[in-house]
This record gives C-alpha cells, sequence and structure tokens, in this order.
C-alpha cells in the first residue's frame, strides 16, 4: 500500500509543479489555490509512505514521478524542447526510479 501512497504524491506532485505554471508567481486566485491543495495532498500521501518505505528511497521515487511528469507535460502544455538529449534524460531519470523500487527494502 506505501507504493500506492507514493505514487499518488507523484502524481499530485506533477499536478502542482504544472499549476504553479498557471498560478503566474500565485497572482491568479483559482490556479493559486487548486495548486495548493495538491501540494497538500502530495506531502500528505508521501508522509503516508514514508511510515515504512526508506525516507531516501521514497523522497527519491517522489521527485522522479514529479520530474518526469512535468518535463513531459511541459513538452506537450507548454510546448517546452523535445530534443532527443532530453528524452534520454528523461529516460534515465525512470531508470532510476525503477531501480530505486527493484532495490528497496520494505
Amino acid at each position: 500500500m506505501n507504493w500506492i501512497y507514493l505514487f499518488i504524491a507523484g502524481i499530485l506532485e506533477i499536478a502542482w509543479a504544472i499549476g504553479l505554471k498557471y498560478t503566474e508567481g500565485w497572482t491568479k486566485i483559482t490556479p493559486s489555490v487548486i495548486t495548493g491543495v495538491f501540494m497538500i495532498a502530495s506531502f500528505y500521501f508521501l508522509s503516508l509512505a514514508v511510515k515504512s518505505l526508506p525516507i531516501g528511497t521514497a523522497y527519491a521515487v517522489w521527485t522522479g514521478i514529479g520530474t518526469v511528469g512535468a518535463a513531459i507535460l511541459g513538452m506537450f502544455l507548454f510546448n517546452e524542447p523535445r530534443e532527443f538529449s532530453r528524452i534520454l534524460c528523461i529516460l534515465l531519470i525512470i531508470a532510476g526510479i525503477a531501480g530505486l523500487k527493484l532495490t528497496a527494502a520494505e
């Protein structure tokens, strides 16, 4: 169940990272409130996951999910660069997340 909590926390991190773009420096109230809710929810699920998962593994997986998701969505939503080297680096992050999951002690 802890890995599910961690996955949910990672998805919520993607949501708030993308939401930051829409807050326009916290000047837009609705996107700011929604982003804040996603932040709190993400930290809540992360806190549930680290009850039994190693903090280093959980934190790295959480940020990795957020990084990969935000980078991919940034390419589609905000027309960010799509160079081969950037995609390769995203794949390396995914490999790192998978490696941490496979080697994690619960």
